[in-house]
């Protein structure tokens, strides 16, 4: 039987950590179920292999991480270690196709190690099928005063290693012709294509009309880290407590320990003053689906995004969502539903929060418009995602 699709999996298979990369690869993963076998680099046998059960498990775990980094335990290093002294041949001649018509291929959603891409020519050469990567932003280098410094000196690598696959599946308009302008700017003539496909939306409950009456919950969800601009969002609050505004701001999100300290500092400061602000980190989606239900609207004050799952969630489930309409945001924004931030400075932030606050019927309005919105869901996507990758070459 031929060889099933394969999906690495390398990092996401190692943390809980639901960032929003983390959470394409999950979505991915189930959307696909049987059409794909999910695979991992492993560093202790230096060989790739399907997950194992620990693995699995990582997948599908639901409460929330502490941390972002993938972690091997000791067992697993050791398990690791005796197979390649065993040299028990390659973990993935085993893998068979559960269908005679499954898709061959390969489809890497992560933005992949320096390791896992020295491997990446030994994955290819366990599958016939087309090689495909998601590309999900070029921001390390747009905006590198906001980014992690390892991210931004392992970014160029990165995109130069983007070129060995035989197409790029963009998740927006926006990341396509950042990833395309920026091989132009290198001057590589020969490319792989890449197309924008969009993301897909697990399925959104159906919740009530979010209530206006005093105290109104605006939420904002999202890691809390430097392009993501929470720093003004609590400026702007605090500006509008300052005029007797009277409202909660609940933030969620996973915080990065380098680019999103100041947001940290910045909340503590606000909660020493009494102020309504709940920051209690990352969440369960349990959790994400009751903050969505006592919000009256969301904010998402990113400078810029790939995607903006965040605003497209907000939407799904009836929320208005106050975001920038530059980019991958605007692409989800102009379809209704949304506030433009502008800049998405203090002032600008302040202004569309006060906006939705003192006007029901402008809130209303918006409610109505997300309420109308439809979105693509993941079977959707990897429709779509599959049927472009069989336009692409073979390998024999």
């Amino acid at each position: 039987m031929p060889k099933p699709l394969l999906l690495d999996l390398s990092h996401t298979s190692h943390t809980r950590a639901r960032t929003g990369v983390q959470r394409v690869c999950r979505a991915l993963h189930a959307a696909l179920g049987t059409q794909a076998a999910a695979v991992c680099f492993d560093p202790y046998e230096r060989a790739w292999r399907p997950l194992g059960s620990v693995e699995e498990q990582n997948l599908a775990a639901t409460a929330p991480a502490k941390g972002r980094g993938a972690r091997w335990s000791l067992a697993a290093s050791l398990r690791g270690r005796l197979r390649r002294l065993r040299k028990s041949g390659d973990p993935l001649s085993a893998l068979e196709s559960p269908s005679p018509a499954g898709p061959p291929g390969v489809v890497v959603p992560e933005i992949f190690s320096p390791s896992v891409a020295r491997a990446l020519p030994r994955l290819f050469a366990s599958s016939t099928g087309p090689r495909v990567a998601l590309f999900h932003d070029a921001l390390a280098l747009q905006f590198p005063e906001y980014t992690p410094r390892s991210t931004v000196a392992r970014f160029p690598a990165y995109l130069q290693e983007l070129l060995q696959f035989d197409g790029i599946a963009a998740v927006s308009a926006a990341s396509k012709d950042a990833l395309r302008g920026y091989w132009q700017w290198l001057g590589v003539s020969r490319t792989p294509p890449v197309v924008a496909i969009p993301l897909g939306l697990d399925p959104a409950p159906a919740l009530k009309v979010s209530r206006i009456d005093a105290p109104p919950t605006v939420l904002c969800i999202g890691s809390l880290e430097g392009r993501k601009n929470h720093p003004a969002l609590l400026s702007a609050c605090e500006a509008l407590w300052d005029r007797g505004r009277v409202f909660e701001l609940h933030l969620i999100g996973l915080a990065h320990p380098e680019t999103g300290a100041a947001a940290l500092r910045q909340i503590s400061a606000l909660k020493a003053k009494g102020r309504p602000v709940c920051y209690p980190g990352p969440a369960t989606e349990q959790e994400l689906e009751t903050a969505y239900e006592n919000a009256a609207f969301t904010v998402y004050p990113s400078l810029a995004e790939g995607f903006g799952l965040p605003v497209a969630e907000s939407l799904a489930r009836g929320r208005p969502c106050l975001c920038r309409f530059e980019g991958a945001l605007g692409e989800i924004a102009r379809g209704g539903g949304c506030l433009d931030l502008g800049a998405a400075g203090t002032e600008e932030i302040a202004a569309a929060i006060d906006g939705l606050l003192t006007s029901p019927a402008r809130l209303q309005a918006l409610q109505k418009e997300a309420g109308e919105r439809r979105f693509r869901t993941w079977p959707q996507y990897v429709t779509d995602l599959l049927g472009w990758m069989g336009t692409l070459p073979h390998h024999p």
